[in-house]
């Protein structure tokens, strides 16, 4: 370790409360400058941290975007998450593999590229896809799979020869949208000159912070991460009277399958996201706020650091805000490839420098959260559709949604439909609407089943796309509204295939906590394996089933839940085709390709 990383390490210590939550910042600062994070290195971050070198091999361990030995120059990371898979990440993978003559986890003999496989980079609008050292690169089909490999070829520096793709995109919503037309991101000029932090200077001179929580109450403004609890409920429970200091944390760990919202917001219109932020960290008497973004999202962390900056030097982040004598300061904070960190306590465990482990409830975050803190978590939506509520009334946004969730969502749909994309509609809008917006199911081919807000959302079959897409209509239909990610499945889908695809995501990232989700995420997918491999029985569905059954609801978090309901929905809606593979071997999709082949 040299000076100069003494000198950063320091400085990046000076941004937190805690020395240990620096944590993953020191990690990276030394994979960046070595490639790696070595023995030696874990005992220099253990040093700088105060903390045993058990401790930072611990996190090392649990993140998988760090490496613990030299690997290639460039890295390739290649998603194989179910959107993708239904895009065709299986053959791509294989082609890839065949041309660079590696495997996933394997570095070229050169040492030109390590090829990884990943289960979602949560870029589902372009799969099948894959993230050339901090660039995505999709839809990867055709000569662009060989302009890949060559790049990742090349030393790094030089110019890529595959353009940023440009998917659909809504740039007409009237709340989340209106500043994503230029892909090159909207910065503060022209967000200003648009009412960008009008809202912010109304809360601030002429509201009280009770005020601000009465408006996004009466807004009917839900938690857009997937839970959908009312942010004005949640924000009104931060003790009014503590001499502790109050967090504001921002989910940006978006990760979950077929979910890719939050990364237009960031990329896009970051200064949404920082006039919201202001506006709730006023509401809830918070100086300091974190936002935690997922590893994988170089360019959107970069991006905002911009914004912030940007807010900073001219007056609306830092120190007496525009003369309001209010205090805000932004910090963001790196995950490193965890899943897990969307769930908003073990996103607190993570960002206080540890694995990131579930919290016991309560206490809830709101009384002790952060640093034993009071804290509010909320996702990038969420806090981007503040500025709008504000700057528009509470009444506004209502009107837009339902009676009980107001205004707009940006949906996530991607699979197999002809314009996959990002939408943002009123939350009234049915799913079969929604796909019909997306150009309808691609190839002129029929519609067997949706996943309606993300992979751990039960499965809708074609018969039961007549539902509103708001959190209370999905639930009564006996699924979720989730992240918004909506994952559409063709006549061509294999179920089975498809249900072995989330069980593998599970079981790779289960945090390892619980037993019952430990065990179980990977017992389900092994027996999945089996049923894949033509070992199966029909026994076993009833296994699954009831493997699913003791997972849910016996743990410290939803996850082992979310993980037990696509078994749940899968085999109870398309048991006959489950069955039908067993006794085949293979799916009925399969059995007619090799005996009509084309």
């Amino acid at each position: 370790m040299t000076p100069a990383l003494d000198a950063k390490a320091n400085e990046i210590l000076l941004r937190y409360e805690q020395p240990k939550a620096a944590m993953l910042p020191l990690l990276w600062l030394v994979q960046e400058n070595q490639g790696y994070v070595s023995a030696e290195a874990e005992a220099w971050v253990g040093r700088m941290l105060g903390v045993a070198r058990s401790h930072v091999r611990e996190a090392v361990s649990f993140y998988n975007m760090f490496h613990t030995k030299p690997v290639g120059r460039r890295e390739l990371r290649v998603c194989t998450s179910l959107p993708c898979l239904l895009r065709g990440a299986g053959e791509l993978m294989d082609r890839i593999r065949e041309t660079l003559k590696i495997g996933p986890g394997e570095t070229t003999p050169g040492g030109e590229v390590l090829l990884t496989e990943v289960e979602c980079l949560c870029a589902c609008e372009i799969a099948p896809m894959a993230q050339l050292d901090e660039r995505y690169v999709g839809p990867l089909e055709g000569p662009s799979v060989d302009s890949i490999i060559r790049d990742s070829l090349t030393q790094p520096g030089r110019p890529e020869s595959t353009p940023e793709p440009e998917p659909y995109l809504s740039t007409d919503g009237p709340v989340l949208s209106t500043h994503f037309k230029d892909p090159g991101g909207t910065w503060l000029d022209d967000y200003l000159t648009d009412d960008g932090y009008v809202a912010a200077r109304k809360v601030l001179t002429s509201m009280t912070p009770q005020d601000v929580i009465d408006e996004v109450t009466s807004a009917n403004l839900r938690g857009l991460g997937g839970a959908g609890f009312p942010a004005g409920r949640k924000w009104s429970f931060v003790p009014k009277e503590t001499d502790k200091p109050k967090y504001l944390v921002v989910n940006a760990d978006e990760g979950e399958p077929g979910t890719f919202k939050d990364r237009y917001i960031l990329e896009r219109d970051p200064h949404a996201l920082l006039e919201g932020m202001l506006i709730a960290a006023f509401a809830i008497g918070s100086h300091k706020a974190y936002v935690y973004i997922r590893g994988e999202y170089f360019r959107s962390a970069k991006r905002l650091q911009r914004a912030i900056d940007e807010a900073t030097g001219k007056g609306w982040l830092g120190q007496d805000i525009q003369g309001t004598g209010f205090d805000l300061d932004v910090v963001i904070h790196r995950g490193a490839g965890a899943y897990i960190c969307g769930e908003e306590t073990a996103l607190l465990t993570s960002l206080e420098g540890g694995k990131g482990f579930p919290r016991l409830k309560p206490p809830f975050p709101a009384i002790s959260g952060l640093f034993q803190c009071p804290t509010i978590v909320n996702n990038v939506e969420t806090l981007a559709c503040v500025p709008f509520i504000l700057r528009n009334g509470a009444e506004h946004f209502a009107r837009i949604g339902t009676e009980r969730q107001g205004g707009t969502r940006l949906f996530c749909v991607c699979g197999h439909v002809v314009r996959p994309g990002v939408y943002e509609e009123p939350v009234s809008i049915t799913l079969r609407e929604l796909i019909e917006k997306a150009g309808g199911v691609r190839d002129g081919n029929r519609l067997k089943a949706v996943i309606p807000g993300g992979i751990s959302a039960k499965i809708l079959a074609a018969d039961e796309i007549d539902v509103a897409m708001d959190f209370d209509s999905l639930k009564a239909a006996g699924t979720m509204a989730g992240s918004g990610g909506v994952i559409v499945m063709d006549e061509t889908t294999s179920m089975v295939q498809a249900l072995d695809s989330a069980a593998r995501f599970f079981a790779d990232e289960s945090c390892g906590q619980c037993s019952p989700c430990r065990e179980g995420t990977g017992w389900v997918h092994r027996i999945l394996r089996r049923i894949i491999d033509g070992q199966g029985s029909l026994r076993d569905l009833d296994e699954l089933l009831a493997i699913a059954g003791d997972m849910e609801g016996n743990t410290i978090c939803v996850f082992a839940d979310a993980a037990a309901w696509p078994v749940q929905s899968y085999i109870t809606k398309f048991r006959d085709e489950f069955e039908e593979y067993i006794r085949s071997g293979r799916s009925t999709e399969q059995k007619e390709t090799a005996e009509c082949p084309a």
